[in-house]
C-alpha cells in the first residue's frame, strides 16, 4: 500500500436482508413452506464501491438517506465485513459514528471514557494524562459519574466526540458529528477540524450539511442507491448533490401542482375564464444563464411568463419568497412599487432582478402571483411555482446572511 495513501476501498460490497413479517397462520406456514419465497428481501447498501483517501486529507461524504454513507464508514472502521471487496488501513483509527456505539449505557461517563478509549488502543496511563481534557472539552464535569443512559442525545455526543478527538489517532470517522448538539459544541467540533487540518490528520466526514463539506474537505464523494456517483472537488460535487435533489422534488411539487390544477379545472371550468395564465418561471444568474443553485451573494433573477387569453391593458405582478420551512422571506409586487407594467404586458413576461442575495444554505421556494391593477381581481396564482437552493460558505446562524464587519 502506497506509504501516502491513508485507506483503500476496492469494489466493495455490502447486502442485508430485510426479514419479511412473522408468519402467524397455520395456512400461511404450510403456503410459505412449499413456496420460493425466501422470507426476506435483500438490500444492497453498497455495490463496488472503490475509492482512496490521502494521508492528511479531509475527504467528505455525502448522499441521501440509504445512499450506503454510513454503512461505508462502518465498513471502515471494521463494524462490519464487506460481502466483497477489501478495505486497507494505513495508521490508527478514532471513530465517531452512530450515537451511542461503544458506549455503555449502564456505566457511568468516567467509566465510559476509560472504556472507550481502551477500545482506541490508549494504555490506562494515557487516559489518566487526558481524562481531565475529555472532561472538561464535553463540559460534564457535573454528569461525569451519572450512568450515561441518563444521558441527552446531546450529551452523549459530547462526550462521544470529545473521547475520539483526544484519542488522537491517524485517522478520524465521523458521522453526522453536526446533527445533534448545541452551537456552542458545533463551534467547538469546528475548531477542532481546524487544529486537526492544521496537524496533517485525515478525517473522513459523512454528513448531510453541504457548506461543511465545501469549507472543510479537500475533495468530496457523492453516493446514490449504493454506488458512487461523483469523486472531486467539494464545490462541484455539492451542486450535484444539490441538483440531484432538486430535480426530485420539482418532479414531486409539479405532480401535486398538476393534480391540484386539473382538479381545480375539473370542478370549476376555470380554463377558459382565465384572463391571463401564468406559463412558466425560470431562475437566471447575472449573465441571464438558467441555474436553480445560486450561492450567498450572487446576484439572481426571477422571470415569469405568462399567457393573455383576453387584451388586458393593467395588471399587478408579485413574487414572494418562502424557504422550505415555510418561512415568508421576502415579497413584493408592481403596485406598492408603482411600477408601470406596460411592458410586462407587451412582452408577456416579467422578471425581477435580486442582487446579492444574503440567503443562508436551505431550499427556497416561490409564490407569484397576478392581478387586476388594484388587486381585488386575482387571475392566477401559483402557490409553489419552483424552488432553488443557496449554498452559503458561512456558518453564522440565522436566516439571512447579512454583510457586517466588527468595529
Amino acid at each position: 500500500m502506497e506509504k501516502e495513501i491513508a485507506i483503500k476501498a476496492e469494489n466493495i460490497s455490502k447486502t442485508f436482508r430485510i426479514p419479511h413479517e412473522k408468519i402467524s397462520t397455520l395456512r400461511g406456514a404450510f403456503v410459505n413452506a412449499f413456496s420460493r419465497n425466501k422470507g426476506y428481501e435483500e438490500f444492497k447498501a453498497l455495490d463496488g464501491v472503490s475509492f482512496e483517501v490521502k494521508k492528511g486529507e479531509f475527504f467528505g461524504i455525502i448522499g441521501r438517506n440509504g445512499s450506503g454513507k454510513s454503512t461505508l464508514l462502518k465498513i471502515l472502521a471494521g463494524i462490519y465485513q464487506p460481502d466483497k471487496g477489501k478495505v486497507k488501513i494505513n495508521g490508527l483509527i478514532s471513530p465517531f459514528l452512530e450515537l451511542g456505539i461503544g458506549f455503555n449505557p449502564e456505566l457511568s461517563g468516567r467509566d465510559n471514557i476509560y472504556l472507550n478509549s481502551a477500545v482506541l488502543g490508549l494504555t490506562h496511563k494515557q487516559i489518566d494524562e487526558k481524562f481531565q481534557d475529555i472532561v472538561d472539552f464535553s463540559e460534564l464535569g457535573r454528569f461525569i459519574d451519572q450512568k450515561v443512559k441518563n444521558y441527552s442525545s446531546g450529551m452523549y455526543v459530547r462526550l462521544a466526540f470529545s473521547v475520539a478527538i483526544h484519542a488522537n489517532r491517524d485517522i478520524l470517522l465521523m458521522d453526522e458529528v453536526l446533527a445533534v448538539g448545541d452551537t456552542n459544541f458545533q463551534s467547538k467540533c469546528l475548531t477542532e477540524f481546524n487544529k486537526y487540518k492544521d496537524a496533517g490528520k485525515t478525517v473522513v466526514l459523512v454528513t448531510h450539511d453541504i457548506a461543511t463539506v465545501q469549507r472543510y474537505c479537500d475533495r468530496a464523494m457523492l453516493l446514490r442507491n449504493g454506488k458512487i456517483e461523483m469523486i472531486g472537488d467539494p464545490q462541484e460535487v455539492g451542486s450535484k448533490y444539490v441538483y440531484q435533489n432538486m430535480s426530485d422534488e420539482e418532479r414531486r411539487m409539479a405532480e401535486e401542482k398538476g393534480r391540484i390544477k386539473r382538479e381545480i379545472l375539473r370542478k370549476k371550468g376555470e380554463e377558459k375564464s382565465k384572463v391571463v395564465e401564468i406559463a412558466r418561471v425560470e431562475f437566471l444568474d447575472r449573465y441571464g444563464k438558467e441555474k436553480n443553485v445560486f450561492e450567498t451573494g450572487e446576484n439572481m433573477s426571477v422571470r415569469v411568463y405568462f399567457k393573455k387569453n383576453k387584451k388586458v391593458s393593467k395588471l399587478n405582478f408579485g413574487v414572494a419568497i418562502y424557504n422550505q420551512e415555510n418561512n415568508y422571506i421576502f415579497g413584493i409586487n408592481t403596485v406598492i412599487d408603482k411600477v408601470n407594467t406596460q411592458k410586462y404586458i407587451e412582452n408577456s413576461y416579467f422578471q425581477v432582478d435580486y442582487e446579492n442575495i444574503p440567503l443562508k444554505t436551505n431550499t427556497y421556494f416561490i409564490k407569484t402571483g397576478i392581478s387586476g391593477e388594484n388587486g381585488a381581481v386575482a387571475y392566477d396564482f401559483l402557490d409553489r411555482s419552483k424552488i432553488f437552493k443557496v449554498i452559503s460558505k458561512n456558518h453564522n446562524e440565522g436566516l439571512v446572511d447579512l454583510c457586517y464587519r466588527w468595529n
